[in-house]
């Protein structure tokens, strides 16, 4: 096997599309394993990109959309567990360490700084790429459940399996009551509900109390979305009708 020097020509991507199969960051210091991995992950339609320190492989996240890292643990300058940690902070993506470290507590400490998988050297180069497949079909079926269970509007993003409300990222701290009457609304864009079909729907049809309960929730959710956003109305209210969510979503 020819060996190529070590420098700024491996920062270079293949020229394969990227959106083909996916984008993997190989990150080790020995340049024939480097070069082994990247020829078979590029013969299965893989864009890969190299690093052979830890921070060459931060720069390179940080200007390239990359979907799967194979990393190894030493590493000169920052060690593999620092890089894993560092990537975890800032991206969600299927991170395997392939090292020839073997001990049970280089697993573990693989494992609690964020790793998905751990493979020891000498590795099959099928079984790792098959690795680096499944981990990429499961990452992909984890997103595409996540975004179907999120409503977008501009920068509102209305995470229907976190209960949660968020403004750029920020939480509206909504009550349970509150962010199910805005689910409610939400999930049905331009439908007028009354105040009688909120509550039964919310507070059930045998709760004893009055749909002025609905007034006062609907005041303190838009109490809250006008802190984070307030030239906009998402909750609108339909004089002697309802209520209506007012957005469109962008999903």
């Amino acid at each position: 096997m020819q060996k190529r020097k070590k420098g700024a020509e491996h920062l270079k991507v293949s020229s394969l599309n990227e959106e083909a199969k996916g984008s993997i960051l190989i990150v080790d210091d020995e340049n024939d394993i480097v070069q082994f991995i990247r020829d078979a992950l590029e013969d299965e339609g893989y864009s890969v990109h190299s690093a052979f320190n830890g921070k060459q492989a931060l720069q390179i996240a940080q200007q390239k959309k990359i979907d799967l890292v194979i990393l190894d643990i030493m590493l000169p300058g920052h060690d593999g567990f620092s890089v894993c940690t560092r990537l975890r902070e800032e991206w969600d993506i299927p991170i395997l360490f392939l090292s020839a470290k073997q001990s049970d507590t280089d697993k573990i400490q693989g494992f609690r700084v964020g790793a998905d998988d751990y493979v020891m050297k000498p590795f099959s180069i099928r079984e790792l790429i098959a690795r680096v497949e499944a981990h990429l079909r499961r990452h992909h079926r984890v997103k595409q459940s996540d975004h179907a269970m999120q409503l977008r509007y501009g920068e509102l993003t209305i995470d229907l399996r976190a209960y949660e409300v968020r403004y750029k990222n920020q939480s509206l701290s909504l009550t349970r009551k509150e962010f199910e009457i805005v689910q409610m609304l939400a999930l049905h864009p331009q439908q007028v509900f009354s105040r009688d079909i909120i509550y039964d729907r919310i507070w059930g049809m045998d709760s004893l109390g009055s749909n002025e309960t609905v007034t006062e929730h609907i005041r303190r959710i838009r109490r809250k979305f006008t802190q984070y956003d307030p030239p906009t109305e998402y909750i609108v209210t339909v004089w002697g009708v309802g209520y209506k969510w007012e957005r469109s979503a962008s999903l």
